[in-house]
């Protein structure tokens, strides 16, 4: 082996053995980290029930761990557990929301399935990419990373070349690259407010949307012109889009000012618009165009979309 690429491994080998320690596994098929003092983060869809549940520490111990919060939508969860003293990670750099390594960095992944430790590296692929979480709601900001995974890695930490957190990892997207969501100061926030106990409320429409593909196709089935937008496909009773007067059928094609023609879109739009407590959101129905206004105080909790 080269010089180079012998200095290369032994960097790299360097980096897992100084995180190691702060590895864990949450279950019997994810993996979290250490985060504090007697603090684990994985994800939320590690938790089957909001019971307690078993946490492999590094050394080949376990311990009983509670749920301090849980973030459903977000996918996130901070356990309580007796870490035993052992050292949790550091976080990178700041980075406004959504942000994190640029593509072409390179990435560690580690993570420890029922206790035993995995290492992959990689590079980024993608940042800001979008994906659907456990109750249906989008995500967004995700970075998409090279670093190979097995099974039961989701939760486990994503580490710059330096040793520091940039990422949490959650899913694979298909069969490709796996997501992580982004450990900027937007997370961390995140995760001192779970550890409080402090569990978000997100702004919601109370729809079931079909996806814009869907969405044209059936507006082309029944003669309808062509136009990009999301179908709504239910309406919740009660909800702000049912008070608003949005019936299944109809095509959301705006929100607050803003082009809504995807999931993202409306994500991204919601979450702008909550501030305002309402806002006008345009529609296409039929041939129609409509504009209707939106209440959105007190509209939390729910998945926005699904």
């Amino acid at each position: 082996m080269s010089t180079a690429l012998q200095g290369f491994s032994e960097a790299l080998a360097s980096v897992v053995a100084g995180a190691e320690a702060s590895v864990v596994g949450v279950g019997r098929a994810g993996s979290g980290f250490i985060a504090g003092q007697d603090r684990v983060v994985t994800n939320a869809h590690n938790l089957r029930a909001r019971d307690k549940v078993e946490v492999h520490l590094a050394g080949g111990t376990s311990a009983e761990a509670a749920p301090l919060g849980v973030d459903e939508e977000g996918d996130l969860a901070v356990l309580a557990v007796p870490t035993g003293g052992q050292p949790s990670l550091a976080w990178g750099p700041s980075e406004p929301a959504g942000a994190g390594p640029a593509p072409g960095e390179l990435v560690i992944a580690l993570s420890r399935p029922r206790g035993r430790l995995c290492a992959g590296v990689g590079f980024v692929s993608r940042g800001s990419v979008p994906f659907q979480g456990p109750r249906g709601r989008i995500i967004t900001g995700a970075l998409e990373h090279s670093a190979a995974l097995v099974r039961g890695s989701s939760g486990g930490p994503l580490l710059d070349a330096g040793g520091r957190l940039v990422g949490v990892n959650t899913h694979r997207e298909g069969e490709g690259f796996y997501l992580a969501l982004p450990a900027g100061a937007e997370l961390k926030a995140r995760v001192e407010a779970l550890s409080r106990g402090e569990v978000p409320r997100r702004p919601r429409l109370g729809v079931a949307l079909a996806p814009p593909r869907a969405a044209r196709h059936l507006r082309q089935a029944v003669g309808l012109p062509p136009r990009d937008g999301l179908l709504v496909q239910a309406v919740e009773e009660g909800g702000p889009a049912a008070r608003a007067g949005v019936r299944r059928g109809d095509l959301i094609v705006s929100l607050g000012g803003r082009p809504t023609s995807r999931l993202e879109e409306l994500a991204t739009a919601l979450e702008a618009a909550a501030s305002f407590g309402s806002a006008e959101l345009g529609l296409v129905r039929g041939a129609d165009e409509l504009t209707l206004s939106v209440d959105l105080a007190g509209a939390e909790g729910a998945p926005s979309a699904s």
